[in-house]
């Protein structure tokens, strides 16, 4: 079934089936494209006659292959893929099938004269990348004096600031020593109240004894 509708499709260059179809038949008909293309880069009479004897045992029509090999190959020379455009065109009636038209696309088509976004966006990139290589050495080497130069401002900072946290060290020395004198009174304080107490136990005791 492939091999017939590939044959339809390269004497006709355009046919309707249905969708499932022309689905299944876009990979088979690009492989025996690629055949012809590989025939024809090929200098070797010997490996063009190969890969037209494997167009022919898939698509197994001589006239097609002939057709194919030597008229239609100079339209997919300088592509890469796409040969094939499908449109959906509704549904059969009868059996509401859903129905596509299959067609070759010609190297002259308005879809390959534009270039794609992707070579765009890598001209761009090639672009850039010749600007970045051009640019002047004097400017790679002036951001590493600044370096060098910040580094060193760097480098004596921590050691202003170890000589300030060295101050408050000896700010809480000080602060230290206040606390010990405010202990002191405190003991004193204890003590006069221990010996009221002593003093109050003792006349009682003597009184017992009188």
């Amino acid at each position: 079934m492939m091999g017939n509708l590939s044959v339809a499709l390269i004497t006709h260059g355009r046919i309707q089936t249905t969708l499932t179809k022309a689905k299944a038949l876009r990979p088979f008909i690009e492989k025996i494209i690629t055949f012809a293309k590989k025939a024809e880069a090929a200098n070797d009479t010997a490996r063009k006659l190969h890969y037209r004897r494997l167009a022919i045992a898939r698509v197994r029509d001589k006239k097609a292959v002939a057709r194919l090999f030597d008229e239609l190959v100079s339209e997919f020379t300088e592509r890469n893929g796409g040969y094939t455009r499908i449109y959906k065109v509704g549904q059969r009636i009868g059996d509401a099938a859903e129905m596509a038209l299959i067609e070759l696309i010609d190297g002259n088509d308005e879809g390959y004269s534009k270039p794609s976004k992707k070579a765009a966006k890598k001209a761009t990139k090639k672009a850039a990348n010749k600007v970045e290589e051009d640019a002047p050495a004097e400017e790679a080497e002036a951001p590493a004096a600044e370096a060098t130069e910040t580094e060193a401002t760097e480098t004596e900072a921590p050691a202003t600031e170890a000589t300030e946290t060295e101050a408050p060290a000896a700010e809480a020395t000080e602060t230290e020593a206040p606390a010990a004198e405010e202990k002191k009174p405190v003991k004193k304080a204890a003590k006069k109240a221990a010996k009221k107490a002593v003093k109050k136990e003792a006349p009682a005791e003597d009184k017992k004894d009188a």
